[in-house]
């Protein structure tokens, strides 16, 4: 779960049924989560007699300490709406547009720079896990390193000369 939570490009999800347990510990690492009308979700472990212990640092991240209350200690099932609402899912989508609806963020996020998302990805771990002074010294230091990397100078100039960068897929 780390290894996904922190991998240094956009995760994609694609949800199309059933999700419990660990299902929504991996739906909670995506930088973006799409289901389809009808997938039902549930952290189902208490009904066992056990914790949702290893993914819940990821689960209350994403749909923060209330709606990780509601859903974990009953172990209720819930759908896409009420996924959708506490944070879980980004998108809801009916079954038979689920792939185009991936697609279409799939290219959204080709259009980014590489470095830029990596260096984006690790920014937003650093800001949500700080105070406002700490996150503004470290927020000003990484524009700063930012425009002078290959990416940059080339995303600047790039938008400056009215070009494409090269990381740009059409």
């Amino acid at each position: 779960m780390r290894r996904l939570d922190t991998l240094p490009k956009p995760l994609i999800g694609r949800i199309n049924g059933a999700a419990y347990g660990g299902g929504v510990g991996l739906i909670s690492v995506c930088d973006y989560a799409i289901g389809a009308e009808g997938a039902t979700f549930g952290l189902t472990e208490v009904r066992l007699g056990l914790l949702p212990a290893n993914i819940s640092p990821y689960v209350v991240a994403r749909i923060g300490e209330a709606a990780s209350r509601e859903t974990m200690l009953s172990g209720a099932l819930f759908d896409t709406a009420r996924a959708e609402r506490i944070g879980l899912l980004t998108e809801v989508v009916a079954p038979d547009a689920l792939d185009e609806a991936v697609e279409r963020v799939v290219q959204a996020h080709l259009q980014a720079a590489p470095g830029a998302v990596a260096d984006t990805k690790r920014l937003i771990a650093y800001v949500a896990s700080h105070g406002l002074e700490d996150s503004m010294i470290y927020t000003a230091d990484r524009l700063a390193d930012a425009w002078e990397t290959e990416e940059g100078i080339e995303g600047i100039n790039s938008f400056l000369n009215k070009d494409t960068p090269s990381w740009r897929v059409s």
